[in-house]
């Protein structure tokens, strides 16, 4: 309990925290470790402790642990990391148990170290000097990272560089045909004519000029063609004018014109009023009537006997 109301006071400085699990921000973030102390060697590696994130420094060392020697002992303990880069240590926290301390206690303490850089920060470790040792120790570090502590990790933090893209050499080298001995390439002239019909044996040559004749032929068939064809639409266009301003004049003309006169009544009468058949016309109809059934059963063979 007394632990963790230390690493509470040590966080209440602080405006946020977080685990070791920081979120991707360029605005400054506070963390802690869990316990560095991973086994009874009394010995870690800051590099297994801390994250690696650039710009982190560490404001806090919280450590506790339980004295265990005689009464009539004097026990020193030192909690305690190495300089990284140096000799000598970059924190070392110092604890003297007199005689007459009882063994047994426990102890925690919560010490600012400023904000010193991640780079300082050597191996750390806990040192008995005396006739005692400790047991269940603890040691928590506290650090706030700056993100935009290197410039380049967001393009949002102060004095960013858009990188400029490296550009490779290449090594290259130009082809000289002349150089290199090409003779089909060192002999040819730009300004020379090329000519198609160069290899061609007569027979090919002799078809190659009667082809070019036939498709000669062909091209000035064609276009009299064309010609036929707009000179017949043109003359065509001209009559259908013509007709069209005969039409017109025709029903100018003629059509509005109005016969003098009035409506003509009919006035013949027939006497008697109707004309009687004919009975010698009917017999002659009859006959014709029967000749013609004759002629049709002889066409197709049907005569009656």
């Amino acid at each position: 309990m007394q632990k963790k109301l230390l690493l509470l006071l040590a966080l209440g400085f602080w405006p946020s925290y977080s685990s070791s699990e920081e979120s991707k921000s360029i605005t400054p973030y506070y963390g802690y470790t869990g316990n560095a102390v991973a086994d009874q060697a009394l010995k870690w590696t800051m590099g297994n402790v801390l994250p690696d994130n650039p710009g982190l420094d560490i404001q806090n060392v919280i450590y506790g642990y339980r004295i265990q020697k005689e009464t009539g002992e004097w026990v020193t303990v030192y909690v305690q990391n190495e300089l990284a880069n140096g000799e000598g240590y970059v924190f070392r926290s110092r604890d003297d148990w007199k005689p007459g301390s009882l063994g047994g206690t426990r102890i925690q303490r919560a010490i600012p170290v400023g904000n010193l850089p991640r780079a300082l920060w050597g191996d750390g470790s806990i040192q008995v000097e005396g006739n005692g040792s400790v047991d269940e120790a603890s040691v928590v570090y506290t650090y706030k990272v700056t993100p935009c502590f290197d410039p380049q990790f967001d393009r949002n933090c102060p004095n960013y560089k858009t990188p400029v893209p490296v550009i490779p050499d290449i090594d290259y080298e130009i082809y000289n045909a002349v150089e290199a001995g090409d003779s089909s390439q060192a002999e040819w002239d730009p300004n020379d004519e090329y000519n198609e019909q160069d290899g061609l044996t007569d027979e090919e040559l002799a078809e190659l000029e009667a082809q070019e004749e036939e498709d000669r032929k062909y091209r000035l068939e064609k276009a009299m063609s064309v010609g036929d064809t707009a000179a017949l639409f043109a003359e065509n266009q001209t009559i259908n004018r013509m007709n069209s301003t005969a039409q017109a004049a025709i029903i100018s003309n003629y059509f509005p014109v109005n016969i003098p006169g009035g409506e003509y009544n009919e006035t013949v009468v027939m006497a008697g009023g109707d004309i009687p058949d004919g009975k010698s016309g009917l017999r002659n109809g009859l006959a014709q009537q029967l000749l013609h059934k004759q002629m049709v059963d002889m066409q197709y063979n049907l005569t009656t006997k």
